[in-house]
């Protein structure tokens, strides 16, 4: 693996902006054993927390000059071991997953239903990817789209019209983040629609209906200048709102597989789209062969040289049926993308070496 590009490298303004960012976020004693760790005997802990620190201390190594942290739970012992279980992340894609448990809770509660046609018109949309977007810049005036496909779309393919068009049905960020809270998953929080996350990360005011295909989005963003996006980058990565510490994304996790956030039928359904997610999947490259995963990744576009958020968590139930929950973060980066997927999954290979 090529080493990353070193913070001394980098152009002043950039090295400064990225230092101070990193360095600004809550930062909490590495190497944490959190609650639930110390409630379980050393004896049926099921994971080697030595092993985990030593391999993680490589791993971070070489994500430098990027903050890596990595979270796992036993879904069998409960056992528990974060590299840092205070420092919040930025969610970016990840936020897919609690957004559609939010939704599927509303199901549940008969306030929504899987069938209801939702309509969607230019002024809906948000900043790409979006397959919705393709085909209502086809010339398609307004279309109708099922709360399952919404659900589906933004979990399976990290859709941001599906995502922002879902959230407003259900009452916005803020009830998606009491819904959290009603849960115990308190420091996981969702403040914004994507539409103003994915602007306000290069500097953008707003989000214009003009920018919803992929090249004039790419050209919008463009346009801004250089400081201007380095500075709005720093300030993201420095922003406490959409974000999770790997401890609340355990949490979360935990609790959608052991079926208590949900019906039995919606914790189905959401496990099943986590399961068949589109796009490059790090996560299952570091997991031996016929596992199974139900997972979520989030990245940010690289900007400038930087990628500020790349995530991924999910559920794995191995051959032999050992079960837990992973949650990889990566805030940022400097490396390729080849790179931060290689770090993704050899945090993936370290935890299945240290279960016990």
């Amino acid at each position: 693996m090529t080493v990353p590009e070193p913070i001394s490298a980098m152009p002043t303004s950039r090295r400064t902006l990225l230092t101070t960012a990193l360095a600004s976020a809550t930062l909490g004693a590495a190497g944490c054993e959190p609650r639930a760790n110390r409630a379980v005997p050393a004896s049926v802990r099921g994971l080697d927390p030595a092993r985990l620190a030593q391999g993680f201390a490589s791993l971070a190594a070489r994500a430098a000059p990027a903050v890596l942290n990595l979270g796992v739970m036993t879904l069998d012992t409960l056992a528990v071991w974060c590299a840092d279980d205070n420092r919040r992340f930025p969610m970016q894609g990840l936020v897919m997953a609690p957004l559609a448990a939010a939704a599927l809770a509303e199901v549940d509660a008969g306030r929504l239903k899987l069938n209801e046609a939702i309509p969607i018109r230019d002024v809906d949309l948000s900043p790409p990817p979006s397959r919705i977007n393709r085909v209502l810049s086809s010339g398609a005036g307004h279309i109708d789209l099922r709360a399952a496909d919404l659900i589906a779309l933004a979990v399976q393919e990290n859709d941001n019209t599906a995502a922002d068009v879902l959230m407003e049905r259900i009452g916005g960020p803020g009830a998606v983040t009491a819904w959290l809270q009603q849960h115990d998953i308190k420091e996981m929080r969702v403040d914004r629609y994507q539409r103003e996350v994915q602007t306000g990360l290069v500097g953008m005011e707003s989000f214009r209906t003009a920018w919803t295909e992929e090249a004039a989005w790419a050209a919008a963003r463009a346009s801004v200048p250089p400081p201007l996006r380095e500075g709005a980058s720093a300030r993201f990565l420095a922003d406490p709102r959409d974000t999770t510490s790997a401890e609340a994304a355990l949490n979360f996790l935990n609790q959608l597989s052991g079926g208590t956030l949900l019906s039995r039928v919606s914790t189905s359904l959401l496990l099943r789209l986590m399961s068949a997610t589109a796009g490059p999947n790090p996560l299952r490259e570091g997991l031996p062969a016929h596992v199974r995963l139900a997972q979520q990744s989030g990245v940010s576009p690289t900007d400038l040289g930087l990628t500020p958020a790349a995530n991924a968590m999910g559920v794995v139930t191995l051959p032999n049926n050992r079960r837990f929950v992973i949650a990889v973060f990566l805030a940022g980066s400097t490396a390729t993308a080849a790179q931060r997927d290689d770090l993704i999954a050899g945090a993936a290979r370290l935890v299945v070496s240290a279960l016990s």
